[in-house]
């Protein structure tokens, strides 16, 4: 009966108050707990004014029994009626929100949506299945995990939608709640769809309104003026001039020539797409062109976009051009601000005989180095005959013009070994003429120039560190030119038309000074860079490159010491012969091998000579033979006319010619390596790149 009695004493309670109302309600008690100490003081003063005080305290009480049990009550209503009508609204807006929302349990079980829902999805607000019935992509994988919101962009009925969903925990939903158990595990999703098809379709129309610049230069068009007559030159002329115009005419593009093989074309992205669907079909199309002349016509295209201005989109289109010219030509490459795609690039590049170009370059090494007192000189990783051979021809100039030069060389291989003891201990070279990676930044100074050769990735590079300390930087490589090449070279000769470094570096010594000297094991080093690279003259070999051989021999090269030298042992020509016996054959035109260099002193060497022998057996396109080196895996890959490994080592990393290239992979074994080129052979061939 007593617990019955209070059980409705507290019903019939106001509600409790917390908070800032509290504290609003509980000052007048304060301030009449002051009241009555004020006037014991006053009494204690005067009596006269004791009573006036005790009066007013009595209104004051008075009044503050009025507000407490008389006013309070209704403050009370009055603060939860707008509470409730608060909530009505608040709920009356959700309901009417022109956002479609709605929420859904862990599972996507749709719990309720709003009328604007209902109108795009055309439900009524008794759907209670699966949010994915509606919309497909709205599975549970894609559903928020944590606190953080998760955007989803998906199309329902023609229009685009960014679907943002908001987890909330069963602590908030629950929250002074009794009725219902609160479980961590519970939880519902808010999700939102903003309509984002009106953005897109503004977005879309100001990127194909972007301004795009195309260069096309030929390639080699006074070779091929030079086979046709008088009579139908300005013929061939104007038929390269019509190729050109129509091919970019439908797309709205002015389109200039600068010079007699070069023009501009100027149009928007929207057109840019459309070429690059085709592949720049102009690449093949220009091929077609014959009237009399003996050699093919090869375009380089550069294209240039995603600056900001127009001024940009050219210097982006003439980078563009030089990446493409850097890689041999015949090929477009699309330069859109920090992306770059490649198009083409499939044939043999044309040798071209001309020396103005060595002669230019070689008088700007000598400007350059008359400036510096020390030079350091590398090659890449693992260095090859070629690579030491060229390292070599520089040490020569640098001698030649009275610096003090030193070769960085860590890893001395089996075919580098031979050259590099000739050297050793001779009183005209200084002890430290070779020097190893570690010892190299310590010969850094002010006037230090580095001179990298055969190689220009900065990563492969035989001491990345020295790229980053040293201002002066010089570059001589023949291999296809990469997006991820060295800059801030003060002077870059990259030649893919040449056959190997060796050569570059040997024509060059014929113009730095006259009557430049070469003892003849110097001339040794450079010969075998030129005889390995070539295949023993049997791939790439053109006029340049026997007038090189025949410089060196003149300057006392021996061809059967350089043979000697370059032998293998017993252990390495038993690795080649197993690794080439155990060879499979893929789509009847790419061998592949693994190497087992167990025993062998310089097991990539053995895996590049397995990739040789592989290219004579009958029907053979491209040889790709794997080794495993050093926690890395190397690949080394050949052919000889067909196929353009190159472009195959690209897409995995790395790079090379169009015969003649390779690239190293990491954190997988030799099969799983072997299994990885097929893939990309296979997806090449899908799409047509071979």
């Amino acid at each position: 009966m007593k617990s019955k009695n209070k059980k409705e004493h507290r019903n019939n309670q106001a509600f409790k108050v917390r908070g800032p109302l509290k504290a609003f309600f509980m000052w007048p008690v304060y301030v009449g707990i002051i009241l009555v100490a004020v006037t014991a003081a006053m009494y204690y003063i005067d009596i006269l004014c004791g009573n006036i005080m005790a009066a007013f305290m009595v209104v004051y009480i008075i009044v503050f029994g009025l507000l407490m049990f008389k006013f309070r009550p209704s403050v009370m209503r009055e603060i939860m009626e707008f509470s409730i009508n608060c909530s009505q609204v608040q709920k009356e807006l959700l309901s009417e929100l022109t956002i479609p929302y709605c929420l859904i349990d862990n599972n996507g079980k749709v719990l309720w949506m709003n009328k604007t829902m209902q109108e795009i999805t055309e439900k009524k607000k008794d759907f209670k299945k699966n949010i994915s019935h509606i919309m497909p992509e709205l599975e549970s994988n894609v559903f928020p995990v944590g606190e953080e919101a998760k955007e989803v962009h998906l199309t329902f009925d023609e229009r685009d939608y960014c679907v943002e969903m908001k987890r909330i925990s069963s602590d908030e939903l629950l929250e002074d709640v009794d009725i219902i158990e609160n479980r961590k595990e519970d939880s519902v999703i808010a999700m939102y769809m903003f309509d984002e098809t009106d953005t897109n379709m503004y977005i879309q129309k100001i990127k194909d309104e972007r301004f795009v610049v195309g260069l096309i230069y030929i390639d080699n068009y006074e070779e091929a003026l030079e086979s046709i007559d008088d009579v139908r030159r300005s013929l061939f002329v104007g038929l390269i001039d019509k190729r050109v115009n129509k091919y970019f005419t439908p797309g709205a593009a002015i389109v200039r020539k600068l010079e007699k093989d070069k023009y501009i074309a100027v149009f928007r992205y929207k057109y840019l797409e459309k070429l690059m669907a085709d592949k720049f079909s102009l690449l093949e199309d220009i091929k077609s062109v014959k009237i009399g002349n003996e050699m093919t016509i090869t375009l380089s295209i550069g294209i240039g976009t995603g600056g900001s201005d127009y001024a940009k989109n050219y210097d982006v289109a003439r980078a563009a051009m030089d990446l493409a010219q850097g890689r041999g030509g015949d090929q477009a490459v699309l330069k859109d601000g920090d992306k770059i795609i490649y198009y083409g690039g499939k044939s043999q590049q044309m040798e071209k005989n001309t020396r103005v170009k060595v002669r230019v370059k070689a008088h700007a090494l000598k400007q350059i180095l008359e400036t510096t007192e020390t030079v350091l000189i590398m090659g890449h990783k693992l260095a090859d005959i070629d690579s030491f051979g060229s390292a070599m021809g520089i040490y020569v100039i640098c001698r030649r013009l009275g610096k003090k030069a030193h070769i960085v060389i860590n890893d001395i291989t089996s075919s580098v070994k031979p050259f590099r003891d000739r050297f050793l201990g001779k009183e005209e070279y200084p002890e430290d003429m070779f020097l190893l990676r570690e010892e190299a930044p310590a010969y850094v100074d002010g006037t230090t120039a580095v001179i990298v050769v055969d190689v220009n990735k900065p990563h492969m590079t035989e001491c990345p560190e020295l790229l980053d300390i040293c201002k002066t930087i010089i570059v001589f490589d023949h291999h296809r030119q990469s997006s991820d090449a060295i800059s801030g070279a003060v002077l870059s000769y990259v030649d893919p038309y040449a056959s190997s470094a060796s050569e570059m570096i040997t024509e060059m010594l014929q113009y730095v000074e006259d009557g430049v000297k070469i003892k003849a094991f110097e001339a040794d080093a450079m010969y075998a860079g030129i005889y390995i690279d070539t295949n023993g003259f049997n791939s790439k070999a053109g006029p340049r490159t026997f007038e090189a051989a025949a410089f060196l021999r003149r300057h006392g090269a021996d061809v059967t010491r350089v043979r000697k030298m370059l032998r293998n042992d017993m252990a390495e020509y038993r690795a080649v012969a197993s690794a080439v016996s155990k060879a499979t054959v893929y789509k009847d035109a790419y061998a592949f091998a693994i190497f087992e260099g167990v025993g062998v002193d310089s097991p990539t060497i053995g895996g590049a000579k397995a990739a040789n022998q592989l290219l004579d057996i009958s029907g053979v396109k491209a040889s790709f033979v794997v080794t495993a080196y050093n926690d890395t895996i190397y690949v080394s890959a050949r052919s000889i006319d067909e196929v353009n490994v190159q472009l195959v080592m690209e897409k995995l990393g790395g790079g090379g010619h169009m015969t003649v290239a390779g690239t190293q992979l990491k954190d997988c074994t030799a099969e799983q390596a072997v299994h990885t080129i097929k893939v990309t052979i296979e997806r090449m061939i899908e799409d047509g790149e071979i």
